[in-house]
């Protein structure tokens, strides 16, 4: 398992974002009367459209989980830089400190020649920063963004998932891993980094997004076979 060092964290308030839907009775009557048919055909057998009722239309709410964030380090290395004086110099003073000269071989040279120089010890400013946005579903998989479709939200969510109660599907995934799935992606320190001046893992958005989906059931009244379909209520697709 990858270690992940603590660094100082802004994390955003999560939002609650509940999507209207656009999907109206008569919409969603045209779609149950185009596949009611389609659901219960078999290989040498299609029943009458009048054998096929509508059960019921259950509306729920499906959850998504977004995130934005960022990792920003800035950092010093050292690094030894090897100036080079004249061969009669015996000290060199920088910035009023002393350093003593010394003879160096100067490679894949014959006869084998020298060369006088001083070194000094320094840091070098350096700066690493990454961006991750990433969506996932309720299982806590991560999915393609254009999956979650884009809509107005409700001006009041927490009251609609109160009165939907156990009909607004909860996600599986904690806030702590959905964290740290975002810290995994993101935080990694330079190899070459000696010290740290500023260090920061930022997230800049995290919400609840709950998007409306209609779940209507069929039955075939010769055989009491039921079938579901679910519809999703922005953009009027059939999810399964």
């Amino acid at each position: 398992m990858i270690s992940i060092p603590q660094v100082p964290e802004n994390i955003a308030r999560k939002k609650v974002i509940v999507y209207k839907s656009r999907v109206d009775a008569a919409t969603l009557k045209q779609k149950a009367e185009e596949m009611k048919n389609e659901l219960f055909v078999k290989r040498f057998s299609k029943p009458k459209p009048e054998d096929i009722q509508v059960v019921s239309v259950d509306k729920h709410y499906e959850p998504y989980v977004l995130v934005d964030a960022k990792y920003r380090i800035e950092y010093y290395t050292k690094k030894v830089y090897t100036i080079e004086v004249a061969e009669k110099a015996k000290e060199v003073k920088i910035l009023g400190e002393s350093f003593k000269p010394q003879m160096i071989a100067i490679p894949d040279t014959e006869p084998e020649q020298f060369r006088k120089v001083v070194r000094l010890e320094g840091q070098e400013w350096s700066f690493y920063e990454e961006k991750a946005y990433f969506i996932l579903d309720k299982t806590g998989h991560e999915i393609l963004p254009d999956q979650v479709p884009i809509a107005p939200s409700e001006d009041n969510p927490k009251k609609i998932l109160k009165e939907f109660g156990n009909k607004a599907e909860k996600v599986t995934i904690s806030n702590r891993e959905i964290l740290l799935m975002a810290k995994t992606k993101l935080i990694k320190r330079p190899p070459d980094m000696d010290t740290i001046d500023k260090e920061l893992f930022h997230v800049t958005e995290h919400a609840m997004i709950y998007n409306p989906v209609y779940k209507i059931t069929f039955r075939n009244t010769k055989n009491n076979e039921e079938k579901t379909v679910s519809i999703d209520g922005v953009t009027a697709e059939i999810i399964k």
